[in-house]
């Protein structure tokens, strides 16, 4: 009888008190509350964080702080940056076997947050960061990114490129005044423009953004992470490689070649098994990752009877499951 598989989950979400403060700022602003129920559980990386770990059957979380993080258009970012990830390792370090961490950065100052990076790889054991959309730096093609890319590249730790609040002008023009909404329009309006649908559509024109702009030909060892099936883009793969590979001649390789070699998906909380099967007939086994999106997706997520009663080869189920992330995160 062979031993159960170890369970490594991607997209498991924090935050740190200082933080905490500085999101219910900012969403206040914006009339809206994050629920009570997961600040409560972004807070915790103790024990409760542990049995929710224990009833899904997951061994390791990666925690990453919770969008978007420290990156905030404010001079005192970068030291909330240092701060959280000061506080993030003391949390890793309680439970070493159940918690790695993905380093949060002031990307607003890309020189501050790459140097902040080096840190937390080199001296907290992080194993690599993620970048919450555009928020505090733009897209991440955007030359004032490169530091964050060389450092990352240099590293040998992946990016996980993670969705983030829309610009306020991308929310009125796509998401907004949908006639006939109903008396949740503006609860409607948000989720259309965040979790719903805009999130995803964003996140995917950022990462093929990465590739027309030329990321991977000028850092050959960069690896990026998408959640969320890979943010739309296994679907249209076929699509944009067709459309785009004739007016790219600039670049070394097609779009698709570039996603194949560069690129790891993951669930995101999202436990259907259709995208499964598309995205691993898309990029192949070795490039997915498990992910339960606690604690958003804590209350629908299968934890590992997902990948388990999945219709996928055994060997399929153990890449998926911990040997993807022990080779990629080196944990």
């Amino acid at each position: 009888m062979t031993a159960p598989r170890r369970y490594i989950a991607l997209e498991e979400h924090c935050m740190t008190p200082g933080l905490q403060r500085v999101h219910d700022d900012l969403l206040a602003e914006h009339g809206r509350f994050q629920p009570a129920a997961n600040v409560e559980r972004l807070l915790d990386v103790d024990a409760a964080r542990i049995e929710a770990m224990d009833a899904a059957g997951i061994d390791v979380q990666v925690l990453s702080h919770h969008s978007p993080g420290a990156q905030i258009s404010d001079p005192r970012a970068v030291e909330w940056a240092r701060t959280a990830n000061d506080e993030l390792a003391a949390a890793i370090a309680r439970h070493p076997s159940r918690f790695a961490g993905f380093a949060t950065l002031a990307t607003g100052d890309a020189d501050a947050a790459a140097s902040e990076l080096i840190r937390c790889v080199e001296q907290l054991g992080f194993t690599g960061t993620m970048i919450h959309g555009q928020a505090g730096g733009g897209f991440l093609d955007h030359p004032r990114n490169e530091p964050v890319l060389r450092a990352a590249s240099q590293l040998g730790v992946p990016i996980y490129v993670h969705p983030a609040e829309p610009p306020e002008a991308v929310k009125d023009a796509y998401f907004r005044d949908v006639h006939e909404a109903g008396p949740d329009a503006e609860r409607m309006e948000h989720m259309f423009a965040t979790a719903g649908w805009g999130w995803h559509v964003e996140t995917g024109s950022h990462a093929l953004r990465m590739i027309l702009g030329g990321v991977f030909d000028r850092h050959p060892n960069l690896q990026v992470i998408l959640g969320h099936w890979g943010e739309l883009i296994p679907f249209y793969l076929g699509r944009v490689d067709i459309r785009m590979k004739r007016l790219v001649r600039h670049l070394r390789k097609s779009p698709a070649q570039y996603f194949a070699e560069h690129f790891h998906v993951t669930p995101g909380g999202i436990e259907t098994i259709q995208p499964l099967l598309l995205t691993l007939a898309t990029v192949g086994a070795d490039r997915v990752l498990y992910s339960a999106d606690y604690p958003f997706g804590a209350a629908e997520t299968a934890g590992r009877a997902y990948i388990e009663d999945a219709p996928i080869s055994e060997a399929d189920k153990s890449k998926i499951a911990h040997l993807n992330a022990e080779k990629l995160l080196r944990i």
